[in-house]
C-alpha cells in the first residue's frame, strides 16, 4: 500500500536548459553501471553501506534488478529514482525516499553525479525541479536532504537552494566505515511559492554552457 493516500504515476521527464531529470529506466543500467565504476574513488566516501560489510560494490553487478526494484518501489508509493542528464546524456542519479503520508507528507532527496560533471550546477538544478515535482504533483509538504559535514561539494547544492539548516545528526548512517555525522536541511512548501526552480534562477542560478564531453 501506498503511503500516500493516492497513486503514483511516473512522472513526465523535466528539464531547465540542458539539464534534465527523468524517471529511472532499465534502458538506464550500462550506464549508470559504467559511471559508478568510473567514479569509486569519487563517490565512495559518501556511499552508505552495512556495518560488517555484506553489500555488494556499485556498479560492480548489472543494475537491471535493481533499476525493476526501484520501479516497484515506485509502485509502491515508497520512493521515485531518476536519472540527471546533460544534453540527454545520463550523468547521475537522483532520488526522493522514504516517502511519508498521512499527517507528515515529507520525503528525502538523494543524489550522485559523475565528476566530469560536477561544478556545473547540474545537481542543484535537477534538485529543484524534483522539489517542484515533491510538491506540485506528490502533494508533499517537506523534502529534507542530509549531508556530510565534510561533504563539502554536497553542501554547496543546498546553499545555493536557499534550503533551511536544522541541525545535526549525530552518527545518522553508516558510511565509508563508521557511523557518520549528517546536516539536514529541508524545504517547505511555505518556503517556495514561487517554486524552487524560479528560487534558484533567481539566486543567480546558472545552467550549464559548455556542451558535454
Amino acid at each position: 500500500m501506498s503511503p500516500l493516500p493516492y497513486a503514483i504515476d511516473s512522472p513526465a521527464p523535466r528539464a531547465a536548459g540542458r539539464v534534465g531529470l527523468r524517471v529511472i529506466a532499465p534502458r538506464d543500467a550500462n550506464r549508470l553501471r559504467e559511471l559508478l565504476t568510473q567514479n569509486r574513488a569519487w563517490l565512495e566516501p559518501w556511499e552508505a553501506s552495512y556495518p560488517g560489510g555484506g553489500n555488494a560494490v556499485p556498479g560492480s553487478a548489472p543494475l537491471r534488478p535493481m533499476i525493476r526494484q526501484l520501479r516497484r518501489q515506485q509502485r509502491a508509493g515508497q520512493s521515485i529514482s531518476f536519472v540527471m542528464t546533460l544534453d540527454g546524456a545520463v550523468v547521475g542519479q537522483l532520488s526522493v525516499s522514504d516517502i511519508s503520508g498521512g499527517a507528515l507528507r515529507s520525503a528525502s532527496i538523494g543524489y550522485w553525479v559523475s565528476r566530469h560533471a560536477a561544478g556545473q550546477n547540474i545537481t542543484p538544478t535537477a534538485v529543484a525541479m524534483a522539489v517542484d515535482l515533491c510538491f506540485a504533483e506528490l502533494r508533499l509538504h517537506r523534502i529534507e536532504i542530509c549531508i556530510r559535514p565534510e561533504n563539502a561539494a554536497s553542501l554547496r547544492v543546498v546553499e545555493k537552494l536557499g534550503m533551511r539548516f536544522e541541525g545535526r545528526r549525530s552518527h545518522y548512517i553508516y558510511i565509508d566505515g563508521g557511523w557518520r555525522d549528517h546536516d539536514s536541511f529541508a524545504v517547505t512548501v511555505e518556503d517556495v511559492p514561487e517554486g524552487m526552480l524560479a528560487r534558484w534562477e533567481s539566486r543567480g542560478g546558472m545552467l550549464p554552457t559548455s556542451r558535454a564531453q
